[in-house]
């Protein structure tokens, strides 16, 4: 279906070797950050950092798991692969300053297939402003893996986990909910289409919006800059990958509370909403469960309500409750509706 210009000359990987190929990445990977004393090039990266919480999280795509590269053009899945840990950093308050990249590969891949990816990863690590500071390569027999480690910081004071919401706080998302997943329907609907007549070619410039989302993720960095430039320090966060209704819960489990959410509050741009119907899902259910959105899902104290509905990217959904009365959807019907985990399972 869709081509990169790594279809067009090839290169295979053994001309270069293991070394030469990281030698090869190694000259387009530019450092910025003051803590990054050193990169790529010895056996373990420096990084030097003071007065701050470190942290570390990881994220591995497997082809045919986490992505299809029938439909994924290879620089795309590098920034996607970059921003998924960058949210996850976010979602701890904090700010993503390096990153490590580990690749698996088979020799279906040449360099210029391999060149595409990082373009997109570098892409990410200027967009993001982290630095690109070791990995690793090897070969794979499971197709194209990507294992991402980021690396980042928060001042302790302003530091946000899952475990800290408390009765009666606002829960409040960034953007809007379920595009990611209505844009990957799409995606496999044409790949369908496709394998059925190979002179079909895709019909997405209507759903451009919402493929997007699903192919190029966006890490809400833009919204930790707001949040601390407001004065306003979350009581919980956690980013959405797995879908609305499950990320909630894990926050409700965490802090040992409760939660309360209204229909009619949840963000669903119009494109997603009527896709969904195209498809004949409900769009609540979507937004609910469909995964993949890193939008950031936060929890703040009451006296934050002016400032936080002056932000036109930030919708309060719900709040929070006492854990007896449990996580619930109020329907715009008026019942009220048990919230379940029926995102993404990895297992």
């Amino acid at each position: 279906m869709l081509k990169d210009k790594s279809e067009l000359s090839r290169t295979e990987l053994e001309r270069l070797g293991e070394f030469g190929l990281i030698d090869h990445l190694a000259e387009g990977t530019k450092l910025v950050q003051p803590s990054s004393i050193m990169g790529i090039g010895d056996d373990a990266a420096v990084i030097e950092l003071k007065n701050r919480s470190i942290l570390v999280s990881s994220d591995m795509l497997m082809e045919g798991v986490h992505f299809d590269l029938a439909y994924t053009p290879l620089k795309h899945l590098g920034y996607k692969a970059v921003a998924v840990n960058v949210s996850d950093i976010a979602a701890m308050n904090g700010t993503c300053s390096q990153i490590t990249v580990s690749i698996g590969l088979s020799n279906r891949f040449s360099l210029e297939a391999i060149d595409e990816l990082y373009e997109g990863i570098w892409q990410a690590c200027a967009h993001y402003r982290c630095d690109l500071v070791g990995g690793d390569t090897t070969s794979s027999r499971a197709g194209l893996v990507i294992s991402i480690t980021a690396i980042g910081s928060v001042e302790s004071e302003v530091l946000t986990t899952r475990g800290k919401a408390k009765l009666h706080d606002l829960i409040c998302v960034s953007g809007n909910l379920g595009a990611a997943y209505i844009g990957l329907q799409i995606l496999e609907r044409e790949k369908q289409v496709f394998l059925s007549d190979s002179e079909m070619q895709p019909q997405l410039e209507a759903y451009e919006y919402i493929v997007g989302r699903q192919l190029r993720a966006e890490a809400r960095t833009d919204v930790v800059a707001w949040l601390k430039e407001a004065g306003i320090v979350p009581t919980a966060m956690i980013d959405i990958s797995d879908g609305l209704a499950s990320d909630l819960l894990h926050i409700c489990k965490q802090s040992g509370v409760g939660a309360k959410v209204y229909e009619d509050k949840l963000p669903i741009d119009a494109t997603t909403k009527d896709t969904a119907l195209e498809f004949k899902l409900n769009p609540t259910t979507v937004a609910l469960h469909g995964g993949e959105d890193y939008e950031l899902l936060f929890t703040v104290d009451q006296e934050n309500h002016a400032i936080i509905e002056g932000q036109s990217e930030i919708s309060v959904v719900g709040h929070i409750t006492d854990a007896s009365q449990g996580a619930t959807l109020a329907s715009i019907k008026g019942d009220m509706v048990e919230l379940e985990a029926q995102g993404w399972r990895h297992f």
